[in-house]
């Protein structure tokens, strides 16, 4: 399924068919503020392996990444966080930035595997962001990569519907995608780390 949705003005109904898929162990290719992103609800372990199947590479070397709609879920999967990196994640989100933290027992082991972290992100996007807050807990989610050697990501909705119609159950289209990653900060010593710099200003956390 192919669905437009506009992210200045996301239309509840095309929403809430989008996190009811969602809710039923479906597969969704979503905008964010960076590139597109595949996702699941994070309870359905079946999509998740589903996800990492079609991913194709072993499950270490993928990102593997909570979307949350805001703080209100951060304690329910994290360790609890020091009040400068807190203060930091403020600043900066929603924006284009994964944070890599420290995991507690309820991240599905699957996901986080024997790391015992987890990143977390939310996406200066109103659609998925608001596909989250419909569905009332965080999507996993992982980037879509193109197999072009110079075109690392696939930036409009239309092609990616072309690749992926057949493997997802939704894809929704809101424009089209950057083709530069969130910037990755590593938050589980207690200091941060810049791990990767992606889109956004690291200024942000000095």
């Amino acid at each position: 399924m192919f669905i437009k949705i506009y992210p200045q003005n996301p239309n509840p109904k095309a929403i809430q068919q989008v996190a009811e898929c969602l809710r039923n162990g479906g597969i969704v290719i979503f905008p964010t503020d960076t590139i597109y992103g595949m996702g699941c609800d994070i309870y359905k372990p079946k999509a998740v392996e589903t996800i990492i199947s079609i991913l194709g590479e072993p499950k270490k070397k993928n990102t593997l990444s909570f979307i949350c709609h805001d703080f209100s879920h951060l304690a329910d999967f994290t360790t609890p966080i020091e009040n400068h990196i807190f203060k930091a994640m403020k600043r900066a989100l929603p924006g284009p930035y994964t944070f890599i933290l420290n995991a507690n027992n309820q991240v599905p082991k699957m996901i986080h595997g024997n790391k015992k972290t987890v990143g977390i992100r939310v996406p200066d996007n109103n659609i998925i962001r608001a596909i989250v807050q419909e569905l009332g807990h965080p999507v996993f989610s992982t980037s879509i990569k193109d197999e072009d050697e110079i075109v690392e990501y696939i930036t409009d909705p239309e092609l990616i519907y072309e690749k992926y119609c057949d493997l997802v159950d939704v894809v929704v289209d809101g424009g089209y995608g950057d083709n530069t990653p969130s910037t990755v900060v590593d938050c589980t010593s207690g200091t941060i780390e810049i791990v990767r710099e992606g889109k956004g200003d690291c200024t942000v956390f000095e």
